[in-house]
């Protein structure tokens, strides 16, 4: 071990000669400003069009339809209606029930079931990134529509056309297709390789799409505009945070067998590979392949053939954006179950990433360790993408496949003595990262390398090497081979600092697989048994993060059932707060919820009311009250077609046309009071549960609070509205 395993015969000093003179070298080259790196990132010409069109169309929406029917949103719905209308009026044997059943395709139980079909693939199929970005889509789209836009722009259904399948709330944008898009782009980007499948893929998604779209229309629940608003968000959101977030130049659908860690080195990487090797390291490449990928699952190990005299292999670590975040996951979970553990703190890009392990070969080549001679660092993409090029160890194996000999064993502890001697600790010793060639030991990934470190960390390095060495001999050999390095004192310290997450994952798998307690027969063999070293490291920034973790994983439950069942007819609400008698708009849409019906109720608030939620689909409206002593949902009001007042006493009505029945229900902690308004084509169900009130004093207030506009006057406000050329109701029913 006196002379470093990559010290070239005849160099002038560690570091000092660039690499074997065999190698050939061309000039290396400066990229001027203003010219594109060897692999450029971008969202692709479709990205960007498709998130322009989102965003015109969000733009525009809002330009037309935020205030309210009037005006340009006038001028829209009437040809909407009229393109609808003259759809609706299609006449063919079949046609009705197969615009059914293709409007059924794009019903939620069918999105539910595509949507959970989809992240069980993802799921088995161990995709877990795209998995997420599947999730991140589906909130955006949900949060977007239902929450932003749609309570902006308020669109009732189509007016004068029957309403022949099912609907939710607000007609602008498409929630059901946008939907519908989501899921099928996840299962094109997540599930199809890229190429020639794909490509039919898209096809096969248009065309169901179109075929639904135009189901919806003859169906009358949707209008050209909405459906088109609906498409681009529902393309435009996933295809961003695939192309964000889950790329297929860095996470490629294939269903060979490897790691998400692995980048692809082919096509336009792999050109871009040997073109920053020649322009910024001088090296002229013949071949790039991936190389020992089973032992590395934080990089892309890359073998890399250059021209020389012979041709050389050189070793290379391709880093990436999912190199960073998988560092900085890592790294949380560390903190989280242990805290600190050394120099565990993040790196906030790849530039910074791949500086730590080039600076840490530099320090182990001038520290005369045998590790790999560093070549330097390419650019492929500014702050995404980076290669590191190292001397390649041709002829090694690693010390799992290997003879472990005295020789062998002598240049591990040496190897620990000179890292404790630099003052440095690599802090992943195992088997993956010791190679042996002719007969010597080697040592390689020194990504975790750390200057100056804790007493700590120096013993564990020790003890992990001892076991590491013990895996192919014996504890008693590498005992007294260590006793001629290190005292029985340091020897005791390592081993009772190496426990839990100090052993590299690789090692205490290979620890299991032994069947015999390595750790113990060393722990046997030291002069006394020592006291374990506490691992756990507490902290207020541990302590913080806990606190919040802890209530995010008991949100996620409550949180997964909304996103995944958050169409359930009781939770589509139309976000918003006010339903006065004088506000059209959901008006309208309670109108064509129950289209027989000849009144809808409305709201006059009195002091100490709020609305606090309203609803609308087909068959059914409702909204909900709440009251400052009766306490939150206080009331909650139903319009249906239909309701049975059994049990119920009919009492005198204050409204004309309408039947009014009474029912109350008393007992020593709850008063519950419920009343039916019959009329012409619908029932009203409004029903006041308080536990607050018990003596029911707000009985007599709260049918105050309700109102009732009636179908003609809606419809008359409407053909006000638009010049007479929008009627509420279809030509059949005027």
């Amino acid at each position: 071990m006196d002379v470093s395993a990559n010290q070239p015969a005849g160099a002038a000093g560690p570091g000092l000669q660039p690499g074997p003179s065999g190698i050939r070298r061309s000039p290396w080259r400066r990229r001027p400003s203003g010219q594109p790196p060897p692999l450029p990132h971008h969202l692709q010409t479709t990205g960007v069009g498709w998130l322009i069109a989102a965003v015109v169309s969000v733009v525009l929406s809002l330009l037309v339809f935020a205030g309210g029917l009037g005006g340009a949103a006038v001028e829209v719905t009437v040809v909407d209606d009229a393109v609808v209308g003259w759809l609706a009026g299609l006449r063919a044997p079949g046609l009705l029930a197969a615009m059914q059943v293709l409007a059924a395709l794009g019903s939620y139980v069918a999105i539910t079931g595509l949507l959970w079909g989809l992240l069980l693939a993802l799921l088995i199929g161990r995709r877990l990134r795209q998995l997420l970005v599947v999730l991140l889509a589906w909130i955006l789209q949900g949060f977007i529509i239902q929450y932003l836009l749609a309570p902006l722009v308020q669109r009732p259904r189509p007016f004068g056309v029957e309403l022949r399948t099912d609907w939710y709330a607000w007609a602008l944008p498409s929630e059901q297709l946008a939907a519908l898009v989501v899921v099928l782009v996840g299962i094109l980007y997540g599930l199809v390789p890229e190429g020639r499948w794909r490509q039919t893929g898209k096809w096969v998604a248009t065309a169901l799409v179109t075929l639904v779209a135009v189901a919806h229309l003859y169906l009358g629940v949707e209008a050209p505009t909405d459906v088109l608003v609906g498409v681009v968000l529902g393309v435009a959101i996933p295809l961003v945070c695939f192309r964000l977030f889950a790329p297929s130049q860095v996470f490629p659908v294939t269903y060979r067998r490897g790691r998400s860690a692995h980048l692809d080195v082919g096509g336009a990487r792999g050109q871009a590979i040997h073109q920053a090797l020649q322009d910024q390291l001088g090296l002229v490449v013949e071949e790039v392949e991936p190389f020992g990928l089973a032992g590395s699952a934080g990089s892309t190990p890359l073998r890399i053939r250059v021209k020389g005299e012979p041709d050389t292999w050189l070793f290379g670590k391709l880093y990436a954006k999912n190199h960073l975040r998988a560092d900085r996951w890592y790294k949380l979970g560390r903190e989280l179950l242990y805290g600190r553990l050394e120099d565990e703190k993040p790196f906030n890009t790849v530039r910074r990433l791949v500086q730590q392990e080039d600076y840490a070969l530099q320090k182990l080549y001038l520290a005369g360790l045998p590790s790999p001679r560093p070549y330097g660092v390419v650019e492929l993409t500014p702050e995404r993408e980076y290669l590191l090029v190292t001397e390649f160890f041709d002829g090694a194996v690693e010390l799992g496949e290997a003879e472990v000999t005295d020789q062998v064993i002598d240049d591990g502890l040496g190897i620990i003595r000179k890292l404790w001697e630099a003052g440095l600790a690599h802090r992943d010793v195992k088997p993956a990262n010791l190679l042996v060639r002719d007969g010597r030991l080697l040592l390689i990934d020194v990504f975790f390398t750390e200057v100056r470190p804790t007493p700590w960390r120096q013993a564990v390095d020790l003890a992990n090497m001892m076991l590491c060495l013990a895996l192919r001999s014996s504890p008693e050999r590498v005992y007294q081979r260590a006793l001629r390095q290190f005292s029985a004192e340091e020897i005791s310290e390592g081993f009772a600092a190496a426990r839990g997450l100090a052993l590299p994952s690789q090692l205490r798998r290979m620890l299991r697989e032994q069947g015999r307690d390595v750790h113990g027969e060393f722990l046997k063999l030291l002069p006394q048994r020592p006291r374990p070293i506490r691992i756990q490291r507490w902290s207020a920034r541990r302590i913080g993060l806990l606190l919040l973790v802890v209530p995010l994983a008991v949100l996620l439950v409550p949180t997964v059932r909304v996103v995944l069942f958050n169409h359930d007819p009781n939770t589509t609400r139309l976000q918003i707060f006010n339903l006065d008698c004088a506000d059209l708009e959901p008006l309208w849409l309670q109108a064509q919820s129950v289209p027989s019906a000849s009144m809808v109720p409305c709201v006059e608030l009195l002091p100490g009311w709020a609305v606090a939620g309203a609803n609308a689909r087909n068959g059914w409206s409702a909204f909900t009250l709440d009251h400052d002593r009766a306490g939150k949902r206080a009331v909650v009001v139903r319009l249906t077609p239909a309701c049975d007042p059994a049990e119920a006493t009919e009492m005198p009505s204050q409204r004309s046309g309408v039947r009014h029945f009474e029912r109350t229900e008393r007992s020593t902690d709850r008063f519950a009071a419920t009343w039916y308004d019959q009329f012409p084509g619908g029932c009203v169900t409004s029903r006041l549960d308080s536990t607050s009130d018990v003596d029911g004093k707000f009985a007599t207030e709260a049918p105050l609070v309700l109102g009732f506009a009636t179908r003609q006057a809606l419809q008359q406000a409407l053909a006000q509205r638009s010049n007479g050329r929008l009627h509420l109701a279809p030509p059949a029913a005027r």
